[in-house]
């Protein structure tokens, strides 16, 4: 039997989707035939009648179990006593059903009547640990005898992920808030040394509208008296691939901890920031810096690390949402770090901290990264153009004929006025060697490295 064979049914709860859709993703890039229903079921189909066929036609059956799996009563239940079902009726000492713990839970007392059988007989696989899914491997090398695969194109390993919690806020136009929303996603942490880690949030693909439309356009022009808005048209739509991102701006701590590394291209001081703090984004960065930070960061963890495209910078600021920000109509000082004695809307007037705070003290936005509005600007690996006319729709770095001298900020400082930090904003000030006290960086990374 070959590894493309074996239908492997994944069993989960709502809530551990994030989790369920990395495994998903990583037997399919190991050659196998995992099922998920929200990749396989068709739009329209009878979940109710498709679901337990899936289940009869999989060679294996994984039930994800998590604290909050268990806990739950309803269908992901009746499926794990379907497999129960399907186990009975296999050859003694086959592996069919394997209990698969996102966490540390106990197993379900869950029988199957007519043999007594109990899926608390059956060892279960601690898939957070290290080597997880080499012994989930291991357990199907076990069951099948593999035939020898054709040689394929080297494979694309998303590192092991983790899930963490956060929420999201909402505010209108007063900078009330009127929503808030309990969100999870996925990241892997990259070790850095001396207990320096970090952490790269999963983005996922999509498209989204980049820029700003033309009506909006004019009337920020007449808001705020400025011209330059006018670099966030035309509005176009790009499609972006799946990536990984930074959670946070570069602190200073992960800076000196790259920095005190052997030097590639550029030689990189080792603590350049004004405002010193070691959970503080690093600042006084220009571009050449920040990229030759990218190329020691790849060359110590065999990953490739750059600085983001505009497109994707702006795709993942906004995380889903066509409001000025990820907030909403408004941003305040209570949500980021700007001048917020100037006022963007209707919203009250509030701190101006004068200099930068530590990441992570805002609200995230859905897709769990912090400090995308205000802070410190971010440079982007795009060379400089005055508009999008012929702008790649694809989230690609655009450098044909660009200024290769000016390279893209986005996302405004603790120095700057709201309006600077909306998600389409896109500053001049970006020489790249311009190195003031306001300029950072976040990085990003593919979706898994070339063995």
């Amino acid at each position: 039997m070959k590894k493309s064979e074996i239908q492997i049914f994944l069993a989960h709860a709502s809530e551990d989707k994030p989790a369920v859709l990395a495994l998903h993703e990583r037997l399919k890039q190991a050659g196998y035939k995992p099922w998920l229903d929200k990749k396989d079921l068709i739009p329209g189909q009878n979940w109710r009648s498709v679901i337990p066929k899936a289940i009869a036609d999989s060679q294996l059956f994984i039930a994800c179990l998590s604290q909050r799996s268990i806990a739950k009563q309803g269908f992901v239940q009746r499926e794990f006593k379907m497999a129960l079902n399907q186990y009975a009726d296999r050859p003694p000492n086959s592996i069919y059903l394997i209990p698969l713990r996102l966490d540390e839970c106990d197993i379900p007392d869950l029988r199957q009547e007519e043999y007594g059988l109990n899926l608390r007989d059956l060892h279960w696989l601690d898939y957070w640990e290290e080597d997880g899914f080499e012994q989930l491997e291991r357990a199907i090398t076990y069951q099948f005898k593999l035939e020898p695969e054709e040689p394929k194109k080297p494979v694309i390993v998303t590192p092991p992920l983790s899930v963490f919690n956060f929420e999201i806020v909402r505010v209108n136009a007063k900078g009330e808030q009127i929503n808030k929303e309990s969100k999870q996603s996925q990241y892997f942490s990259e070790d850095l040394g001396n207990g320096i880690t970090l952490e790269m949030v999963a983005i996922p693909g999509g498209t989204f509208l980049m820029g700003t439309e033309d009506e909006e356009i004019e009337k920020l022009v007449k808001k705020f008296n400025w011209e330059g808005f006018r670099r966030e048209r035309p509005q176009h739509e790009v499609t972006v691939p799946p990536f990984f991102m930074g959670k946070y701006p570069i602190t200073q701590a992960q800076w000196q901890a790259i920095a005190a590394t052997a030097k590639i291209d550029n030689d990189l001081e080792t603590n350049p920031s004004k405002f010193k703090g070691d959970e503080l984004p690093v600042e006084s960065v220009n571009w050449y810096q920040a990229t030759e930070f990218c190329k020691r960061l790849s060359r110590e963890t065999k990953r490739e690390y750059r600085l983001p495209s505009e497109a994707e910078w702006e795709y993942a600021c906004r995380a889903g949402t066509t409001t000025p920000f990820y907030f909403g109509e408004t941003i305040t000082g209570e949500l980021a770090n700007y001048d917020a004695s100037n006022t963007y809307a209707e919203e009250a007037k509030g701190e101006y901290r004068q200099q930068t705070t530590p990441v992570g003290q805002f609200p995230p936005n859905a897709f769990g990264l912090y400090d995308m509005h205000g802070n410190v600007w971010e440079w982007c690996a795009d060379t400089w153009h005055d508009n999008y006319d012929g702008a790649p729709r694809d989230g690609s770095v655009w450098t044909e004929n660009g200024d290769d001298n000016r390279s893209l900020l986005r996302g405004g400082s603790w120095y700057d006025y709201p309006d600077y930090c909306r998600s389409a904003y896109r500053s001049t000030y970006n020489r790249r060697d311009n190195n003031s006290i306001n300029l950072g960086f976040r990085v990003v990374c593919g979706a898994g490295r070339t063995l």
